[in-house]
């Protein structure tokens, strides 16, 4: 099968619109990545439908920085090893909660837990009156729609060079960053409809591009907001930047890996 590139870099966001963290590998499940978007926070001021804090209402919770108190429990299952040794089509167990107890590190260097009242009250301060918040806490990823997301080194680039300055990638979320070597920007959306194999055993079913919102005006360091980027992939891509994906095969994915269409 055609290798088309290699992964760049691995992502997971324990806490939907905090901080990502790079990883050398994550888990991609039937759900999700393993400890991606595990935790949001849901405001009474929000659609039904649609019912999270997000960087949309509060640019700073952007620079909100999740750390996972036991980082080796929380990066894939237990018995992973063990099951890969029966035979490679078993999968593993789900994790325990207590696995992915988690803390998060504020603005200003504070370390809190997650479910204690100081980050809650901190964040019901940022976000102002007119919203009531509580901890929601889930067994699988909480992404806006499909499991993994995928996003290119070239696109970022592309968009960098019709906005006119350099944009970091992070703007985008995404839980895979590829390399795609010398394909122009965009080229990803070429993937949709086909399945990509990425390592040895992860199988994924690209199934739609992914349509943008504000989050990705926001620079990662800052929180400042640049509506021109939204506009620029409003203008020329119809919306849309990266793709959604399904995993059919699980498996641990890892910087260097490469990336094969299978049809």
């Amino acid at each position: 099968m055609p290798v088309i590139g290699r992964v760049e870099s691995v992502w997971r966001y324990p806490v939907k619109s905090m901080a990502g963290e790079e990883l050398p590998e994550i888990y991609a499940s039937f759900a999700g990545v393993w400890g991606d978007r595990l935790f949001a926070f849901k405001s009474s001021a929000t659609p039904a439908g649609f019912p999270y804090l997000t960087g949309r209402e509060a640019h700073q919770l952007l620079i909100y920085r999740p750390r996972f108190r036991d980082p080796q429990k929380a990066a894939k299952p237990a018995n992973l090893a063990e099951a890969e040794e029966l035979s490679p089509l078993l999968n593993p167990v789900a994790a325990d909660p207590s696995d992915f107890a988690l803390d998060i590190e504020s603005p200003s260097g504070e370390l809190l837990p997650i479910d204690g009242q100081t980050l809650l009250q901190q964040l019901n301060r940022l976000v102002g009156d007119g919203h009531s918040l509580t901890l929601l806490r889930s067994q699988r990823a909480m992404t806006d729609c499909r499991p993994i997301s995928l996003f290119s080194l070239q696109t970022a680039q592309q968009l960098g060079e019709e906005v006119g300055f350099v944009l970091d990638k992070r703007r985008f979320r995404a839980n895979v960053y590829l390399d795609l070597g010398t394909a122009e920007g965009f080229f990803e959306n070429a993937l949709v409809g086909h399945k990509i194999r990425i390592g040895s055993k992860v199988i994924i079913a690209a199934l739609e591009r992914d349509p943008r919102c504000q989050m990705i005006t926001l620079d990662p360091d800052t929180a400042t907001p640049n509506p021109e980027v939204l506009r620029a992939v409003a203008r020329g891509h119809e919306g849309t930047a990266g793709i959604y994906g399904a995993v059919l095969a699980e498996g641990i994915i890892r910087s260097g890996d490469t990336i094969e269409m299978l049809d």
